[in-house]
């Protein structure tokens, strides 16, 4: 009887160890040509930058966003490129969280942020949205929740007294492009830290290494 209670309770182990919960990393962006390259597009960017570096087609399309899905040290990751405007991405993170009966600590959004130097990242647990209209969306469709990671993509502020909302739907110069080119591997790399490490050990590891990025970077124009 001891025995077989011991068995039970190793296999039920090993079958908790051998499929571990999935994540869902969703980068926000606009669909469409003419919003390919531009600074509020670099959520999008990143998701086929890791998509790439993994090697994960984003073939098709659910619950509004294009999709992929694959394997990152034997943990499940989903892919989405929300395309119902930046606006309104609550609309495709939402669904997909529920579809997958994901809990919020597991869905982590990926989105362009002027508050910090261009080509500066963050990776965080939780926090606002920082007037962030496409995370105003998000959060509103998490029922309000804002206890989910997100990584953070530095794009710097508009310069002078240029309205925000152009800055934002302009392209890159050359030296930002630079910035943002040499950003995206860092955070696939910390990403795939997140999937094999967790979110916590990964977080303080990353951002200690940014901080000095952004000492560097923040007297630096582009």
């Amino acid at each position: 009887m001891l025995l077989n209670r011991f068995s039970k309770r190793c296999i039920c182990t090993a079958a908790v160890l051998s499929n571990p919960r999935p994540w869902l990393f969703v980068g926000l962006g606009n669909p469409g040509d003419k919003f390919v390259g531009t600074r509020h597009n670099v959520g999008f960017e990143f998701i086929d930058a890791f998509a790439k570096s993994l090697g994960i087609s984003m073939d098709y399309v659910h619950c509004k966003a294009i999709f992929g899905k694959g394997f990152v040290g034997g943990v499940p990751v989903f892919l989405a490129k929300p395309q119902t405007y930046m606006n309104l991405s609550g609309e495709c993170s939402g669904p997909l969280a529920a579809y997958y009966k994901l809990p919020l600590n597991r869905v982590l959004v990926i989105h362009d942020d002027m508050d910090l130097p261009c080509g500066v990242l963050r990776l965080n647990a939780m926090g606002n949205h920082g007037s962030h209209t496409g995370m105003k969306s998000v959060i509103y469709h998490f029922r309000g929740n804002r206890e989910f990671p997100r990584l953070r993509i530095g794009i710097g502020r508009p310069p002078g007294q240029m309205d925000p909302k152009a800055f934002l739907l302009q392209k890159f110069n050359a030296r930002a492009r630079e910035r943002i080119d040499a950003a995206l591997p860092e955070g696939v790399e910390a990403l795939e830290q997140v999937l094999t490490k967790g979110l916590t050990e990964s977080s303080r590891w990353f951002n200690n290494k940014q901080k000095y990025k952004h000492i560097r970077l923040q007297t630096m124009p582009v």
